[in-house]
């Protein structure tokens, strides 16, 4: 098996960097989970999200963050390859040396935690690149229009439902085109469906009010289906309907099977950051026998409290606190 040439040190110094990375990465995400257990609706956490999901710069940041979990994937894949084909002949018997447990496990829970990824994306990640449903959220400023405003105010000056004011204006229309310049004909017919398109969005405010849909500040409209996602988008053509990642977290979680696959997943994210952590230090040359001690209980320290903030959003969300 013939594999590109890189030395191996450099393969390991590379899945160290990596690696640090994304263990930093990790503890940002953890700490903005903590946001959906406050409780004003959301607000936090969808304003955070909706930052998230608005900033180029952020956007840019989620490319390169998801080049880095492929590619120290592939790395450690390769690297282990390597070392398998390093010595195609066993030992005649085991290795007597002080490898760590974790160190041996590494690549088994490496996998195992990129299959959890592809869950974790199913949920969330994939609603975001419309590869998925979901619930989403608007702001509420964005659903006013010169249409919608047209067609309430039309409604309660003459008294009639908005269809009923639509199919009026629409026979009105049909019996002047004759005499209307066809330049002006098609503006009117354009302001006609525009008009059409509103009345959908007045059945749907209803429906935002009947069942609570507002956030606490007013400034979002929540939990919102796939159905009304694609009827807004075609009443207001530059509208952006976003994923209502709090609403759907505190749907998942709250749903005893998930809620025990997630924390699973973390149980698996603890042995594989355990080990991680002390290993980029011996990668990088900074662990001897004066800090080994104080690195690993760094280790320790910084898997616990990953894994315990990941692991108690799932628990409160699940307790319904």
């Amino acid at each position: 098996m013939t594999l590109p040439k890189l030395h191996s040190i450099s393969k390991k110094i590379l899945v160290a960097l990596l690696g640090a990375f994304l263990l930093l990465f990790l503890l940002f995400h953890a700490c903005a989970n903590l946001c959906i257990l406050r409780h004003d609706g959301g607000a936090w956490y969808s304003t955070f999200c909706h930052f998230m999901g608005s900033n180029y710069i952020v956007k840019v940041f989620e490319i390169i963050l998801l080049g880095c979990i492929l590619l120290h994937i592939c790395l450690t894949v390769w690297l282990w390859i390597c070392n398998q084909f390093a010595r195609p002949v066993k030992y005649h018997q085991h290795s007597r040396t002080k490898t760590h447990t974790g160190s041996k496990l590494m690549i088994w829970t490496g996998i195992l935690i990129f299959a959890c990824l592809i869950l974790h994306f199913t949920d969330f990640y994939f609603v975001k690149l419309g590869l998925g449903e979901g619930q989403y959220m608007v702001k509420t400023e964005a659903l006013q229009s010169e249409e919608l405003m047209a067609v309430q105010q039309a409604s309660q000056q003459f008294g009639m439902e908005p269809e009923e004011f639509i199919q009026s204006y629409e026979e009105q229309l049909e019996s002047y085109s004759g005499q209307m310049d066809p330049a002006e004909y098609m503006e009117a017919m354009d302001n006609l469906q525009g008009l059409k398109n509103a009345v959908p969005v007045l059945g749907f405010m209803s429906k935002v009010v009947a069942e609570g849909m507002l956030s606490e500040d007013g400034k979002w409209i929540k939990q919102i289906n796939a159905e009304d996602k694609a009827m807004l988008e075609t009443a207001f053509k530059d509208i952006d309907v976003e994923p209502d990642f709090y609403y759907m977290t505190r749907q998942k979680f709250s749903v005893p099977h998930i809620a025990i696959l997630y924390l699973i997943f973390f149980v698996i994210v603890w042995f594989h950051l355990r080990h991680a952590f002390a290993s980029a230090f011996q990668t990088f040359g900074l662990s001897n026998y004066k800090y080994a001690g104080a690195i690993e209980v760094l280790a320790q320290i910084y898997a616990w409290a990953i894994c315990l903030i990941f692991a108690a959003v799932v628990i409160l969300v699940f307790l319904g606190v």
